[in-house]
């Protein structure tokens, strides 16, 4: 059976060569730090990356389907493609979150970025920049788990809703969703200026 015709195969393929390619390149030594940044990455890589496509793709393509007299309407992406990516996204924000919470516990970190680097002797600068990422990932999760989820479970029919709770639920998932868009561009930054010495020198 060929592993590229399912998600498990596709997924188990690419760890198993991600492995022997480290084996070849890096050795035998396991470096804890890089496992739980690597694990870091590709979580985050889902989870924004489904951030995106909702923000970028779907939402605006439901929006003209709605417009569309004649047309298919969205019941094929509300009935099929939202759940399972709504899974992956919110799977993907915890992992996202815990494995960059364990890295800054791993590199003694967490209390540092968590209080911006201001609670030391002195101040910290890579804890701040790396903390401001941290902290705007916190409040994206929290928007994940606490107000689009449980708001897209009414939205898509998982748990009854009436007309205008669904109305409701579709106006905070959608402000939530916008909000974690915007968090998302700065927490970036962060994220690449603390592994990359910042921006301004």
């Amino acid at each position: 059976m060929n592993p590229l015709d399912s998600v498990r195969g596709t997924i188990l393929a690419g760890i198993i060569l991600a492995v022997v390619i480290g084996l070849a390149t890096m050795g035998v030594a396991f470096n804890a730090g890089s496992f739980i940044l690597w694990i870091h990455v590709l979580a985050g890589i889902t989870w924004i990356g489904l951030l995106y496509y909702f923000n970028f793709v779907q939402v605006p393509a439901l929006g003209e389907a709605a417009k569309d007299e004649g047309g298919p309407g969205g019941a094929g992406i509300t009935k099929y493609v939202a759940p399972r990516a709504l899974w992956w996204f919110r799977w993907g924000a915890v992992v996202t979150w815990l494995s960059g919470a364990s890295y800054l516990a791993h590199i003694k970190l967490f209390h540092a970025a968590f209080t911006l680097g201001m609670m030391g002797d002195s101040f910290n600068a890579q804890a701040m920049i790396i903390g401001v990422g941290a902290w705007f990932g916190t409040i994206m999760l929290f928007n994940v788990w606490v107000l689009i989820w449980p708001n897209q479970k009414k939205i898509l029919g998982i748990v009854k809703a009436s007309p205008e709770e669904i109305k409701n639920a579709r106006r905070v998932a959608f402000l939530a969703s916008r909000t974690n868009t915007v968090l998302s561009i700065p927490m970036l930054m962060s994220m690449v200026g603390f592994g990359h010495g910042g921006f301004i020198i």
